[in-house]
């Protein structure tokens, strides 16, 4: 017995003789053109509803939009980029636009997401915090409209928007100064490529550090160490700094993810927060306020950061000629439990 063929998929034909319009009509409804009454609009519509169709996006594609925006993130396990999703989304929730993520971690695997993406015929792409030379992101945004989210460097051909990662440094430093400390320990994610070395947000916070430990007068304290930004870079940082003949009495971690892996070392040593090290993050993602943590962060508006982006990428989907914008997002601190005065020597 021969298996039963599958469904027909509904056709723009379908839905033209259900709703006694032409497939033009149909055709100008979907593509939202003039010319179409509202009530034949309705007409296509209910059709549309009441059989289920669904236009191929490859079709759509061919007609000039597939309408779905591809938003690359560099690490899924993040927590902080989950934020900037949710504000990408929720600044397009009124329109017909899709996203569909691709997780880009290295430059090779962010260079073939970003070709399939291109591939697949995608409105519009938001980077966030690539990897890959700016030449190629200028490739890139000379194909398709493009947004790069984290990256400080100015293109004519893309937006940007990030944060001021220089002024939330300065900010953790005060405080951690504010409380007392002078022994301000900084753990930072190793780059080594020189443009990237000034254009991401980890570069930017490690100078930032630099320059308010310089402007406290405490030159002489200064102490980085580079690993990477992931939990484990900030275990591996934390060992290597509580293992200072003379360790320090608080850290910035350049995350909030950097800062779990703080926390895990300071308890393996048999050390307590803040007792015997204060520590700050980055990011100020959820997991920071709940209350068996309580993690001092900076707050730099991961929603915000993406209601921008999808802002700014409409807006270049509908004129790629206009000039480029870049945002920067001024953070804030949110002090916690995990950040106090020093102990007495």
């Amino acid at each position: 017995m021969e298996p039963p063929a599958p469904p027909r998929r509904v056709t723009i034909v379908d839905v033209a003789r259900h709703a006694q319009v032409s497939t033009t009509a149909v055709s100008k409804v979907l593509r939202n053109a003039y010319g179409a009454s509202p009530e034949m609009r309705a007409k296509v519509r209910r059709a549309i509803d009441e059989l289920g169709y669904r236009p191929l996006a490859a079709a759509r594609g061919l007609r000039g939009q597939t309408y779905t925006i591809g938003v690359m993130l560099p690490d899924i396990r993040n927590p902080f980029f989950p934020e900037i999703l949710d504000g990408v989304t929720g600044c397009l929730e009124d329109t017909d636009y899709q996203v569909l993520l691709g997780p880009g971690c290295g430059e090779k695997e962010e260079a073939g997401v970003i070709d399939a993406m291109i591939d697949r015929g995608m409105d519009g792409l938001v980077l966030v915090a690539p990897v890959s030379p700016r030449a190629h992101l200028e490739h890139v945004a000379s194909v398709v409209p493009t947004v790069v989210v984290g990256r400080h460097g100015h293109s004519p051909v893309y937006d940007t928007v990030a944060d001021d990662d220089v002024a939330g440094a300065a900010l953790v430093v005060g405080h951690l100064a504010g409380l007392g400390h002078r022994r301000i320990a900084h753990i930072e994610h190793h780059e080594t490529d020189p443009t990237r070395s000034v254009e991401m947000p980890n570069a930017q916070r490690a100078s930032g550090y630099r320059q308010a430990m310089r402007g406290l007068g405490l030159d002489e304290e200064i102490d980085v160490v580079s690993t990477s930004y992931t939990q484990q870079g900030g275990y591996e940082g934390a060992r290597q700094l509580l293992a200072r003949p003379v360790r320090p009495t608080a850290v910035f971690a350049g995350a909030d993810i950097v800062a779990m892996g703080v926390l895990e070392a300071v308890t393996e040593a048999g050390l307590s927060v803040p007792g015997d090290l204060s520590v700050a993050g980055y990011d100020n993602t959820s997991f920071a306020a709940l209350s068996w943590i309580s993690l001092t962060s900076i707050d730099q508006a991961g929603r915000e950061i993406g209601r921008n982006a999808a802002r700014l990428l409409l807006e270049r989907i509908t004129d790629r000629g206009k000039p480029s914008v870049q945002v920067k997002l001024s953070p804030t601190l949110v002090a916690r439990r995990t950040t106090a005065a020093p102990s007495p020597a």
